[in-house]
């Protein structure tokens, strides 16, 4: 019963990011690690792959359409690229797997990635939360704020190597804000900036030491993307910025129930 629903989370998933273009990684880790019994660490290496797959076959959709802004992409991409293969390959394999302990605390290397994890959910949830104005019209050029998207890519990839989301919650406003784009465009830029990122740092971990487990990942992933295709479709429907907030609570919550039972076990 429990991988039923996890396998349902994987439509949802595919579902979010069709619709916002990001929100739905953020739910990957937590689905694999809580529902499907995947180890931390391992799960952010699967869920590179999933969202980066996922995330390709949505950024195509919107392509279709020409609703990516494929300038602005690279600018923001390029700097993400080298800082998540270089956190996938070098920076996560040497995190210890005891990092200290205080008292009866102990803060080890599963914990300290699930600890991370839920303060970023709480951070994508404000961003969903609050309600946002698409600024800019399509093809704009404005003052493209050329050295801020480039420091956001990467801090944004930094991260995605880090915890295995796409960062479509600081990806989103950096390109409506920063490089003046609407939200439709937005969301198409996003989706191919995610899926550039997550499967780079993917192939980070393939050349690894990591047991990828093919016909789950694959599984797993076929369920994403049934989700993002019809994101995709529903986006032409419904307004992603009604359904952002809503979403915005559910990641709230979710980021709160981590972060207490991380902080739980590590007592245990």
């Amino acid at each position: 019963m429990i991988e039923i629903i996890g396998f349902a989370c994987a439509i949802l998933i595919g579902l979010t990011l069709g619709l916002i273009g990001g929100g739905g990684s953020i739910l990957t880790v937590p689905v694999l690690v809580y529902l499907l019994g995947v180890s931390p660490v391992l799960a952010t290496a699967y869920s590179l792959f999933i969202v980066g797959i996922t995330s390709l076959v949505g950024a195509v959709q919107y392509m279709r359409r020409g609703m990516v802004s494929y300038k602005t992409g690279f600018v923001f991409a390029a700097p993400a690229l080298s800082a998540v293969f270089f956190t996938r390959k070098f920076i996560v394999p040497a995190i210890p797997e005891q990092l200290f302990g205080i008292g009866d605390f102990r803060l080890t290397k599963d914990i300290f990635i699930m600890l991370l994890f839920a303060v970023l959910m709480l951070m994508a949830s404000t961003s969903m939360i609050k309600k946002r104005k698409d600024e800019g019209v399509a093809g704009a050029q404005g003052k493209f704020k050329f050295t801020l998207l480039s420091l956001e890519g990467f801090v944004v990839g930094s991260l995605t190597g880090l915890v295995g989301a796409g960062g479509g919650f600081l990806i989103i406003p950096s390109l409506v804000v920063l490089a003046k784009l609407p939200m439709h465009f937005a969301v198409g830029t996003s989706l191919l900036i995610i899926a550039t990122n997550s499967l780079i740092g993917f192939f980070g971990d393939v050349s690894g030491t990591y047991s990828i487990d093919w016909i789950f990942l694959l599984t797993f992933s076929i369920f994403a993307i049934a989700g993002i295709f019809c994101g995709s479709y529903l986006a032409n429907k419904i307004p992603g910025h009604r359904l952002r907030p809503a979403f915005g609570w559910f990641v709230l919550i979710t980021g709160t129930f981590i972060l207490a039972k991380e902080i739980i076990k590590g007592f245990k």
